[in-house]
């Protein structure tokens, strides 16, 4: 891009200093065939003026060619905005439905752990009342054995009685 720039600058100054070196021949009136008519101008004037509309025409036509790209460029800067906007509130919104999923994935594992503790938290009272029981059986059993002892002990005269009052056997 610099190369063209210099070359075009380089183009301008050679096109100045040969008028400004070559001016009085540049406005030499000669006579110019018009097509249909025919008159005294200076030509070389004529075509100095009209390569400097030429170049004046050229840069309005860069300037408007450079403003066209900028409205374009702002215009897709908008655009990708407003793009990066929507996929920020799609990926905002995947990550709320995350959320979600994972709450009801973690509300449903803590209902069924609640579940299996209930379970085995009655097993558990199923199994000590089983073992209260036996418990209370097996001493029932001693005390029934102890009672036969002490009425064969009674028979006996030297024998003292035993104390076989029944005691609290809950945990």
């Amino acid at each position: 891009m610099k190369s063209r720039i210099a070359l075009l600058v380089l183009i301008i100054v050679l096109i100045g200093v040969l008028g400004f070196f070559n001016f009085p021949y540049l406005a030499q009136t000669v006579p110019m065939s018009l097509g249909i008519t025919t008159i005294d101008a200076p030509l070389g004037l004529i075509l100095l003026a009209l390569t400097a509309l030429m170049a004046v025409v050229f840069v309005a036509y860069v300037i408007a060619m450079q403003g066209a790209w900028l409205l374009e460029a702002r215009a897709h800067a908008k655009e990708m905005a407003a793009q990066r906007e929507l996929a920020d509130k799609a990926e905002a919104s995947r990550f709320t439905e995350l959320r979600i999923a994972i709450e009801n994935l973690h509300r449903e594992e803590e209902r069924k752990l609640l579940e299996r503790l209930d379970v085995l938290e009655s097993h558990l009272q199923a199994r000590a009342q089983e073992s209260d029981n036996s418990t209370a059986a097996y001493v029932g059993q001693l005390e029934q054995q102890l009672r036969a002892r002490s009425h064969a002990a009674s028979a006996v005269p030297s024998a003292e009685p035993l104390d076989v009052t029944p005691r609290n056997t809950q945990f």
